[in-house]
């Protein structure tokens, strides 16, 4: 088994780079991930794992897979100095991010799209809602919190590796859903119907917004219905992550 001792070696550089770095996150499509959980959750998916790294005090547990994958041991400077949570568990992976062919796409029916969402626990538990929803697919519009930003990562707990994340132009992808016949709901106080009297559909995209000012006017123009979570005592609002929830589950529950 290789191992590395110094926190000066190239590869050490590129994991810090990745874990700090949007832009080489999505410059080489890769990102660092930590704890026994988010591992165990890749290492199902091998071919996105480049690297796993282990620290001195940590073990490989006797049933996983870990057959033709990269095993790297690090010593605890190197440990501390990947660690994004405070009691690490000193086991971490470099991963590759996951790209959806265009065949697999034509087969996706249900979406959730996410317009300029920018807080990353929000944006995790989101994407961690949708594959549990039973979502197709998850949609980040411009200005969204980065989805393999560590925070997004440890809030997601490992739906990255079951669900396709994409970004891309949100007026664009409602334009191509709507042209397939999926339904667009749009999320707004106005103009909009409570989720529970809406008709239900096979085939539909929910938008959802930013945290403050929801979503922007020109996506709102293109859907089909706009719904709403119906508030009954006196909170102003829901915070989004749990109103997605909500929606994502009325939507698709018959």
């Amino acid at each position: 088994m290789k191992r590395i001792e110094s926190p000066q070696n190239s590869l050490v550089k590129h994991w810090k780079k990745l874990l700090s770095v949007r832009k080489e996150r999505d410059k080489t499509g890769e990102f660092i991930i930590e704890g026994y959980h988010l591992v165990e959750e890749a290492i199902k998916q091998k071919e996105l794992v480049l690297t796993i790294m282990l620290s001195d005090t940590s073990e490989i547990p006797a049933s996983w897979d870990v057959d033709n994958l990269e095993i790297v041991e690090i010593n605890d400077v190197i440990k501390k100095e990947l660690a994004e949570t405070e009691h690490t568990q000193g086991i971490f992976a470099h991963c590759k991010q996951s790209a959806a062919q265009a065949d697999e796409q034509e087969n996706w029916s249900k979406f959730l799209l996410i317009d300029a969402v920018q807080d990353p626990g929000n944006i995790g538990t989101m994407i961690r809602t949708a594959d549990a929803a039973g979502i197709d697919a998850v949609i980040l519009g411009k200005g969204s919190a980065d989805a393999y930003n560590s925070k997004t990562l440890r809030s997601a707990q490992g739906s990255h590796f079951h669900i396709p994340i994409l970004k891309g132009d949100l007026s664009y992808w409602v334009d191509q859903l709507k042209e397939k016949n999926v339904k667009v709901y749009g999320t707004a106080f106005e103009n909009s119907t409570p989720f529970h009297e809406v008709e239900k559909s096979d085939a539909f995209a929910l938008i959802v917004g930013n945290e403050g000012s929801g979503i922007q006017a020109s996506l709102l123009e293109q859907t089909d219905q706009n719904i709403i979570v119906p508030l009954l005592g006196q909170a102003e609002s829901l915070n989004v992550a749990v109103a997605t929830g909500i929606l994502l589950y009325g939507l698709t529950l018959r």
